[in-house]
């Protein structure tokens, strides 16, 4: 009769039988193959272990896997156990999964995709040491009845600047945190060079992807998504999505100090460019903090009215306006302010706007790109909104952006600033 063992104790018994094995090998020579008649545990060919191993769960022998329900692997034969298991389907997507500290049992912990073949390899070992294979192949059934997830990604494809957040809007809306949790998982962003990111919830439809930093000068950036097929929720199934691919191109950044009415261009690291400007006067004050390049327009017809100013008051206007580029939605541009030139590297009288130049806008409008970088220091105004006025992504800190993800974070959207700020030159 053999003695039991707890599985702690068994995993040191076989470790301790594996050491005196390479011991007595040592000792007797290379005449001495093993410990016993099979040679060596750890050089044999592994044995066919599908007599120590069942599936159950969603699988249904006969049957197509029902993409309801998790894979189950349990280990039978209680003097071995299950070490290793790799689940892959025919596009490539792993079934993550959980393994017992005694590798008894191992279950996965990502929902099976509806209509896909998977392979899975598992690893075992029995009590002398020696390992044990099985593999596995299944099909996994229709979907039940659900409504399709569509996942649109943008921005389109194209070179962008180093600012440039991705895009990801939803066909519907999830709010339960496991369930964002599940669409999380099926977004690939991959970089080149790599960098560390996250994915942020901006609301019920939509999610916003970032680096930690600015992404590289001169990256790749490929979005996707692999959730066709997942089942995110009871009645919700991801479906088919275009991937995405853009590029950037060189860091460029613009610092404008407020206080000093200079903005200054660096280029990859390098000042290449300094403009005397004039931003928000008192009332009017231009917000602080990082924004993002969103368009660039060559003409633009500016009017007080469309920002709640009345016509004919002391602050109306209506202006013919050349190079614009916009930084926000609510009308918020770097642009050619001629009747100010007199202002400019002085004093700040605009009703928001940083202007300059005709020259030096035209400059300005030829050397940035959508994506580039658009900074504002030592101003009287509030900071730029994360969302909901353009890309203000970069004024949340690392630490609050990955608040905003069901992976990293609490899984709850913070409450944001979405209202557009008054009194800024809008385009008609």
């Amino acid at each position: 009769m053999r003695d039991t063992e707890s599985p702690r104790t068994g995993l040191r018994g076989r470790r301790a039988r594996l050491a005196g094995c390479a011991l007595l090998v040592a000792a007797l020579g290379a005449g001495v193959t093993g410990c016993s008649s099979d040679g060596s545990p750890l050089s044999a060919e592994p044995y066919d272990a599908a007599d120590q191993i069942s599936f159950g769960g969603s699988l249904d022998e006969g049957k197509p896997a029902d993409p309801d329900k998790p894979l189950e692997i349990t280990a039978e034969d209680s003097d071995g156990r299950i070490t290793d298991v790799v689940a892959v389907d025919a596009s490539g997507r792993h079934l993550a999964g959980e393994l017992a500290a005694d590798g008894s049992r191992w279950h996965s912990t990502t929902p099976l995709a509806a209509s896909a073949q998977y392979t899975v390899r598992v690893s075992t070992e029995d009590e002398d040491g020696r390992a044990g294979r099985k593999v596995l192949t299944f099909t996994t059934g229709k979907p039940g009845a659900a409504k399709p997830l569509g996942i649109t990604f943008g921005p389109e494809a194209g070179t962008y600047g180093v600012g440039q957040p991705l895009v990801a809007e939803l066909s519907e809306p999830v709010r339960d945190p496991a369930q964002r949790a599940v669409v999380e998982r099926g977004l690939k962003v991959d970089s080149t060079p790599s960098v560390t990111g996250a994915w942020y919830w901006v609301d019920d439809k939509k999610l916003h992807f970032r680096p930690k930093d600015y992404w590289p000068a001169d990256a790749t950036v490929q979005v996707r998504s692999n959730l066709e097929g997942i089942k995110v929720g009871d009645r919700l199934r991801g479906d088919a999505a275009k991937p995405l691919t853009l590029r950037t191109g060189d860091r460029v950044i613009a610092v404008t100090d407020a206080a000093a009415h200079l903005l200054t261009v660096y280029k990859n690291g390098e000042e290449i460019k300094q403009i005397p400007v004039t931003t928000g006067k008192p009332g009017f004050e231009t917000r602080n903090g990082v924004k993002v390049v969103l368009a660039k327009e060559r003409f633009v017809r500016m009017r007080s009215t469309t920002v709640g100013i009345a016509e004919g008051s002391a602050e109306s206007y209506d202006l013919d306006v050349h190079f614009a580029t916009r930084v926000t939605w609510s009308g918020e541009y770097v642009h050619a302010a001629p009747w100010s030139v007199g202002s400019q590297g002085y004093a700040n009288v605009s009703h928001g706007c940083v202007g300059m130049s005709t020259a030096d806008a035209e400059w300005f409008f030829d050397t940035f790109r959508q994506g580039d970088l658009v900074e504002v220091v030592n101003s009287e105004g509030d900071v730029m909104e994360p969302f909901g006025n353009g890309f203000g992504d970069w004024n949340l800190n690392w630490d609050k952006w990955r608040e905003g993800s069901a992976l990293t974070g609490s899984g709850k959207t913070p409450e944001t600033a979405q209202q557009m700020a008054r009194l800024r030159p809008a385009a008609a």
